[in-house]
């Protein structure tokens, strides 16, 4: 069984941008992936985090991507904290641009899916153009 959390929210200051975790954190260590997917069905960008024996997947829900957005126009890497664990989002940027990239005009991930990512990142997007 796949064990996810969500992300509350994305706090973003002049020095960096952090994401925040409210579930009760796992007892062991957990690492920055460096890989991430989407869930369509939940309409969420999902980042893995590893403990070494499994993945647990971290949900980035529509209520963060203009936190994402933001964090995408920036050169610092993003931080993730959960409980007392703060951990870098390793290769956050690379595969965030791989995946709205990929979304954008792409309805393989479901129109109501491709749209919203459309409308979050529209500027992030025409940026890279």
């Amino acid at each position: 069984m796949r064990k996810l959390v969500e992300v509350k929210e994305g706090l973003i200051t002049e020095k960096h941008v952090q994401f925040k975790i409210e579930a009760i954190e796992p007892f062991e260590a957990v690492e920055a992936a460096g890989k991430m997917i989407t869930d369509s069905d939940e309409c969420a960008f999902v980042y893995l985090v590893d403990t070494g024996t499994e993945y647990i997947y971290v949900h980035f829900k529509e209520h963060t991507w203009a936190s994402l957005a933001n964090a995408l126009q920036r050169t610092d890497v993003p931080l993730l904290q959960w409980g007392e664990q703060i951990m870098p989002l390793d290769a956050f940027h690379e595969e965030l641009w791989m995946l709205i990239e990929n979304i954008e005009g792409n309805d393989n991930y479901g129109s109501e899916f491709r749209m919203a990512v459309e409308e979050a990142f529209h500027e992030a997007l025409a940026s890279r153009a």
